[in-house]
């Protein structure tokens, strides 16, 4: 598995600056100039001008908006994320999920570095004709990255359009409701308790194929839950129900929930932290999971 890391073969940001030529945006669909001119209230006149200037100067319509002070790069990328369906956060969500940069900047560095993890991950977990699994995200102490890593990689899935469910089975101290905004006043500590409630999934704003089920309250006894049967039925349950789950575990430092976890999901990523993690640990942690019916995927190394 590749190290996630600050470095990628493409840049976005400056492949994705326009959605055509200018040639092809006289075809009778001018979707970019039609979703830019909404978004901005331009007139007939000032899209014509941008059109323009697109063909004299020979570059891209959205390229032509920025240099006549008619848009903004980030008004271009927020008309082409919709032109092309991908999501992308409005300037309410940024505020309020700061954390989640594969939604917030797609197009940046790190966002490319969740696509490669993510193709990755689709040919070792998500086979098509195979064994539907879960994917365990485990670290072997907190402060590794686990929480930021597991909701980005399922913003990263949902964006090419499965319907992904993030699941914080992290019952020692659930913060996914915090990255995502969301309530936590029920979850999966409520499911497992027998306490069911129809809101227990919440569907992420601005993400049509996201959904995140909380923590919920944090309760005295996180290990006996996951340990029930009833939590490898609803993991079956959920892998029937959507193309993609990842769960977000509790640091392996806290004992053997992250394990069990695994063991039921049917899949494993560790995530440990550039000069932080300890070798002897992180190797202790990798034998734990290779011994149990997890499958494998790999081990990343965080370094954000």
């Amino acid at each position: 598995m590749a190290k996630f890391r600050g470095s990628s073969s493409t840049d976005l940001s400056q492949a994705s600056q326009g959605s055509a030529s200018a040639d092809e945006i006289v075809t009778p669909d001018r979707l970019i100039g039609e979703i830019l001119g909404e978004r901005l209230g331009l007139s007939a006149l000032q899209l014509d001008e941008i059109l323009s200037h697109a063909r004299a100067s020979r570059v891209r319509f959205g390229d032509a908006a920025v240099a006549l002070g008619l848009a903004s790069q980030d008004d271009v990328l927020q008309a082409l994320a919709e032109q092309f369906g991908y999501p992308y956060a409005t300037d309410e969500r940024r505020k309020l999920s700061p954390e989640l940069v594969a939604l917030n900047q797609p197009f940046a560095m790190q966002a490319e570095s969740f696509r490669a993890i993510r193709s990755e991950v689709m040919a070792r977990v998500f086979v098509s004709g195979q064994q539907r699994r879960a994917l365990a995200i485990v670290s072997p102490a907190t402060r590794d990255g686990k929480t930021f890593f597991s909701a980005n990689l399922a913003v990263s899935f949902a964006q090419i359009g499965g319907r992904t469910l993030l699941v914080d089975a992290d019952l020692r101290g659930p913060r996914q409701h915090e990255v995502f905004n969301v309530s936590n006043d029920v979850g999966l500590s409520s499911l497992l308790a027998g306490h069911v409630d129809s809101q227990v999934i919440q569907k992420v704003p601005d993400m049509p194929s996201l959904f995140v089920m909380p923590g919920g309250i944090t309760p005295p006894n996180p290990l006996e839950l996951i340990e029930r049967p009833a939590f490898g039925v609803l993991l079956r349950e959920m892998t029937s129900k959507f193309d993609y789950v990842i769960v977000d575990t509790p640091a392996a430092m806290y004992g053997v929930d992250a394990q069990v976890i695994a063991a039921r999901c049917g899949a494993a990523l560790v995530v440990a932290r550039k000069n932080e993690s300890r070798v002897v640990e992180l190797q202790r942690l990798v034998e734990a999971l290779s011994a149990s019916t997890a499958r494998m995927a790999g081990v990343i190394m965080n370094e954000f």
